[in-house]
């Protein structure tokens, strides 16, 4: 807070920007950030932004400008779909998602992640599959005579540990809250 003598006393909501935020999303390959020219096209075009707060185009401004404290620890990060309906919108052949990843790679490495990315996480290091397969439909695949998982999941148990070793080594499993 701060009082300008006898005038009101009010709060600054001053964002300081770090211009190496910009060219670290550019040097780590998103080049054409600086071509988004905020037409608001990936906005009007994503399929997120159409049921949620999400703003593509907000997003890809704030890295223009900066706003890595706006961004990494962000919901907003996490709500993009990669559909790339965006990207085929652009009239500037900006490439949005990969921008969108770029930055959640840095969002990881400072330790943010969003709780439903860390679910799927999760899922992968227990059962070897993003999406285990249920129950029923594990009742219904050994009653048509077909293995109890389906192969697109670790059903090796060295393959399986294996699997947990390299997630232990890179610390994906802290990262996700596993076990």
């Amino acid at each position: 807070l701060r009082s300008l003598g006898k005038r009101k006393t009010f709060m600054s909501n001053v964002k300081i920007p770090d211009p190496d935020f910009a060219q670290s999303i550019i040097d780590a390959g998103g080049k054409t950030l600086d071509l988004c020219y905020q037409c608001g096209t990936c906005t009007g075009s994503c399929p997120s932004g159409r049921t949620t707060a999400f703003r593509t185009r907000q997003l890809i401004r704030k890295a223009q400008l900066g706003l890595k404290d706006d961004i990494l620890p962000s919901e907003d990060l996490w709500m993009c779909t990669t559909c790339y309906s965006c990207v085929e919108r652009c009239p500037r052949d900006v490439d949005i998602v990969d921008i969108i990843i770029l930055m959640r790679n840095m969002a990881v490495a400072k330790g943010y992640m969003a709780e439903d990315h860390k679910k799927v996480g999760r899922s992968l290091l227990n059962t070897g599959a993003t999406v285990p397969a249920s129950d029923k439909l594990k009742q219904l695949r050994v009653s048509m005579g077909l293995s109890e998982n389906p192969p697109t999941t670790v059903g090796d148990a060295k393959a399986m540990a294996d699997f947990r070793k390299i997630m232990e080594k890179t610390g994906f499993d802290k990262l996700i809250g596993g076990a």
